[in-house]
């Protein structure tokens, strides 16, 4: 019960802050499809009836606990706002016990000490009996409209649900779900006349109990509940109880505060994939930065969109800029994080909660973790720490003589978002199954620290080093992903011995063979790539189309590599000669740094030949963008 009493306290907590705040007691919202205005004695307001489509259509409405979990056959009307099929007693082919429900408990509301006018008009105007005539002149039925998937479909007249709008003079709020008053007036109302008492497991009070749970918790047509009903015809706790009194109650309040708080929360801040939603909050309601998005989303580094290349020299042996960068990064980052801890406080209740069905009827809770502030973003901030790489975003430059505005690449220090892995895993014909997997197995490496699963960080290695497993700035944001993840991984190594640190730039000192193999890849591509350029020629290079191959047999592939490169050093020999030899220093300089015979060790690579390569690569990209800021 720990999550419903943790989320009856952010509940509590919400109505402090400003803003929207989550639906009140014995109300939810609901998709309305038509807007029906009468006046404040009930009389038709002709030529003002209003379809409802996008942003116009959510409605608060009252609802009683059988009205808001009703399904198929089972008669429940909410009390104000409805269906045709429950308002209009002139609708053709109508089913009488439905509209005789909705007008007696309307009845009821009007003739009780909570009555209020605007609910006292729609009665009255509803028991003159021309409610289906006095719409149908101004709408053709069935309506059309679309749906969740954006799908256009036609609704039978007996489900098309309508609002109610009431004029009366001096009365600035016409509509119902906007009243204050009249949402008050049906609160005390439901907890007159409906109410059960008995103990709460939730709060330990005697208090009135929940015989129905809330659903539409994800979106207004979800049917999907977190906790069952204690009926006693089905099977909910059959076997276990012999009456339903006996399970674990939980009181009215409880339970609609604590389902209202998750819908506010969900609509707020939740990462939606599917029927998957992951939401993580602060118990008093204040903000705390989304662990499921990547690091430059969260703190909105407009500062980190580029190296620095202005400080690079000329020779290829001085360290790379991009070294002094992962420190700037590490005190940005800390920095940050140790604004919101401030904010915070230490001990602030965090709580991260994953909610999925299985079945459109039932949901469950996959991932729930509490944990305190200080824990929360020592967690944090270690994965934006050990999986920061610089990844391959994109940004729009405005242009001063045109409105279409130049797209630019950018290489900040990030760590990437969880889809953003997804997708560089399995490809864009991802499913949303697959995705659900991932989100819960990367869930415990962002926030207990875990080590990476090592079967993902393969996939992701085997994809980034086919260049034609997608279009080219896929596979170049593969590449950063996978090296994100290598690196994370042997950060985080279950044997704390086989742990290292890669730097984010290159390592010009480093000699392992997998590491200059990569770089080899780098050079190879860059001297074919300017040679290509020289002769105004575009296509894949020899080391883009034999990457994979590399990557499976890197000394017999590299022969066939170096072969290849003759043709385009000798068209450079003419015409860049100066750049020809500068590459050909570094081809040496690497092939030296070899030891023994692991040049002609043919075996697979692993993936911190993807590091090195990333990083030749950003090493000549950032000396290239230095020349040209300097000519």
């Amino acid at each position: 019960m720990s999550w419903i009493a943790k989320l009856y306290e952010t509940y509590e907590s919400s109505f402090s802050l400003d803003g929207v705040h989550p639906w009140p007691l014995a109300h939810f919202v609901k998709n309305a499809h038509i807007e029906v205005v009468i006046d404040g004695v009930g009389n038709y307001k002709e030529g003002r009836l209003k379809l409802l489509i996008g942003d116009d259509s959510p409605t608060l409405i009252p609802a009683t606990e059988s009205s808001v979990g009703r399904s198929g056959s089972k008669i429940a009307p909410h009390p104000l706002c409805d269906e045709l099929g429950y308002c209009a007693t002139d609708l053709p082919g109508r089913k009488k016990e439905k509209t005789d429900a909705y007008i007696l408990q309307l009845e009821s509301w009007c003739n009780s000490a909570f009555a209020h006018p605007k609910v006292q008009a729609v009665c009255d105007y509803l028991k003159k009996g021309s409610l289906w005539k006095d719409i149908s002149n101004e709408v053709d039925f069935p309506i059309t409209f679309k749906n969740k998937s954006g799908q256009s479909t036609k609704l039978a007249p007996e489900k098309v649900f309508i609002r109610w709008r009431i004029e009366i003079l001096g009365d600035p709020c016409s509509g119902t779900w906007e009243d204050e008053s009249l949402i008050a007036k049906w609160i005390d109302f439901d907890e007159l006349f409906n109410s059960t008492s008995g103990f709460c497991f939730v709060t330990g009070d005697e208090c009135r109990s929940a015989r129905n749970h809330p659903r539409f918790i994800r979106h207004a047509g979800d049917g999907a509940k977190l906790i069952s009903s204690n009926d006693t015809s089905g099977f909910t706790f059959r076997g276990k109880f012999i009456e339903s009194a006996q399970s674990a109650e939980i009181g009215f309040v409880v339970t609609q505060k604590a389902h209202n708080a998750l819908r506010w929360l969900i609509s707020r801040q939740g990462f939606r994939n599917g029927d998957q939603v992951i939401v993580a909050w602060a118990v008093s309601g204040a903000k705390i930065p989304d662990p499921m998005v990547d690091t430059k989303t969260i703190f909105d580094w407009d500062d980190l969109d580029e190296i620095d290349s202005t400080e690079l020299d000329e020779t290829p042996n001085d360290i790379d800029h991009g070294r002094d960068l992962g420190q700037s990064y590490a005190l940005k980052l800390n920095k940050k994080m140790a604004g919101y801890r401030a904010y915070l406080g230490d001990f602030e209740n965090i709580i991260i909660m994953a909610v999925d069905s299985a079945t459109p009827g039932r949901m469950g809770i996959p991932y729930y973790r509490e944990c305190f502030a200080k824990d929360f973003f020592e967690k944090l901030e270690s994965w934006h720490q050990d999986f920061a790489w610089q990844q391959r975003p994109t940004k729009e430059l405005p242009q001063a003589n045109s409105k279409k505005a130049k797209t630019k690449v950018v290489w900040p220090i990030s760590t990437p978002a969880p889809y953003i892995i997804a997708d560089a895993v399995y490809g864009k014909t991802v499913t949303d199954s697959l995705k659900k997997n991932l989100y819960e197995r990367l869930m415990p490496c962002i926030l207990e620290g875990r080590a990476f699963p090592v079967d993902i960080v393969n996939n992701c290695i085997r994809r980034a080093s086919n260049p034609n497993s997608g279009e080219h700035w896929e596979w170049e944001r593969n590449v950063a992903v996978a090296c994100s993840l290598y690196r994370g991984f042997y950060r985080r190594h279950p044997i704390q011995t086989k742990r290292r640190d890669y730097s984010m730039s290159l390592e010009i000192n480093n000699t392992s063979r997998d590491y200059l193999y990569g770089r080899l890849l780098a050079v190879a591509e860059r001297i074919e790539q300017i040679a290509l350029s020289v002769a105004n020629e575009k296509r894949m290079t020899t080391a883009e189309r034999l990457m994979q191959r590399f990557a499976d047999r890197p000394y017999s592939t590299w022969r066939t590599i170096e072969l290849a490169l003759k043709p385009y050093m000798q068209r450079l020999q003419s015409s860049r000669a100066g750049f020809l030899n500068n590459q050909q220093k570094i081809l040496d300089e690497i092939m030296d740094s070899f030891i023994g015979e692991e040049f002609s060790n043919d075996k697979k690579l692993s993936g911190e030949f993807l590091l090195s390569y990333h990083c030749q690569r950003q090493y000549f990209r950032n000396k290239a963008e230095s020349e040209n800021s300097d000519s």
